[in-house]
């Protein structure tokens, strides 16, 4: 590994969730798999986590394992259903935990599911969501609810994870989709990380991450955020407790230059964060889902970070 900053190894350590089955890419759950096996001996391996399931393939993800071994195991990041109400969210919920559980006990070697993601239906409350806490157990969960609930579901969350021994909650923020409109502002992101709580909640992004830095993008029609700017923007807040404006600068600064990484410190332009307070700052801003993992490796290339 020489060469890689520590700061830069710091920031991306298990930071991309393999979505490789949704769009763009939209990859049968075979090659998907044999993609996570592949990625999972290569080099690069250091910066990939979860492979993004929807609990409705547990049953054919069983049949496909072979390409796993103990030392290479799948490592699952399980998709819940999205419900359009709290009725059929605690439905959802008791079906996805027997998911869970019958994957998990399937093959220990082989699989694992390390945590779930689902959406917040708007009528669920606080109740609810401790019943949710009960019925999953110690199983990370991140609840994804759009931007404009971003502050009061990290609220939420917070509180539920104050009552808590271990806080198993997060925060799920989708950063961008396959057309323009599926973006949220750089102000919509600011305001779900400089919210005080969400220092002390996990948070995760999906879609629209597949670039280090903010970009124009023809595909999509629109600027794309960079994953460095948002992973870089969610520690740096946190750290130095910017508000929105501040935070929002860093979302749109599409200049590699601005961005530093030695073994000491991550910088960007004159604020800096040493790396062992980086990756403390780490357990709360933990990943982004991305259907592809060779795009963000190629472009770090190029920008002669990797």
């Amino acid at each position: 590994m020489a060469g890689l900053a520590a700061s830069l190894r710091a920031l991306l350590a298990h930071s991309i969730d393999y979505a490789g089955m949704f769009p763009p890419c939209q990859l049968e759950l075979e090659p998907a798999l044999k993609n996570q096996a592949e990625y999972l001996r290569t080099p690069d391996a250091w910066m990939l986590s979860a492979f993004v399931l929807p609990v409705d393939q547990f049953g054919a993800a069983k049949q496909l394992l072979s390409e796993f071994d103990p030392l290479h195991p799948l490592r699952v990041s399980a998709l819940g259903s999205k419900t359009e109400n709290a009725g059929a969210f605690r439905e959802a919920l008791a079906k996805t935990n027997v998911a869970v559980r019958s994957l998990s006990a399937h093959n220990v070697d082989l699989v694992s599911v390390t945590q779930l993601e689902m959406f917040l239906p708007r009528d669920v409350d606080a109740p609810l969501l401790n019943e949710a806490g009960s019925i999953l157990g110690t199983l990370p969960v991140f609840w994804e609810a759009p931007p404009d609930r971003a502050e009061q579901t990290i609220a939420l969350v917070a509180e539920i994870n104050s009552n808590a021994d271990a806080p198993t909650f997060g925060y799920k923020l989708r950063s961008g989709g396959v057309t323009a409109d599926a973006f949220p502002t750089s102000m919509q992101i600011a305001q779900a990380l400089v919210t005080p709580a969400t220092h002390q909640v996990p948070i995760k992004f999906t879609a629209g991450l597949h670039h280090p830095l903010r970009q124009h993008r023809d595909e999509v029609q629109g600027k794309m955020h960079g994953f460095l700017n948002v992973l870089g923007a969610a520690v740096l807040a946190a750290e130095h407790k910017w508000d929105t404006k501040q935070t929002v600068l860093m979302l749109e600064d599409e200049n590699a230059d601005s961005f530093s990484f030695t073994d000491e410190f991550f910088g960007w332009r004159d604020w800096k964060i040493d790396t062992a307070r980086l990756q403390y700052r780490r357990q709360f801003v933990t990943s982004f889902g991305s259907c592809s993992f060779d795009e963000p490796r190629e472009d770090l290339r190029v920008l002669g970070f990797l």
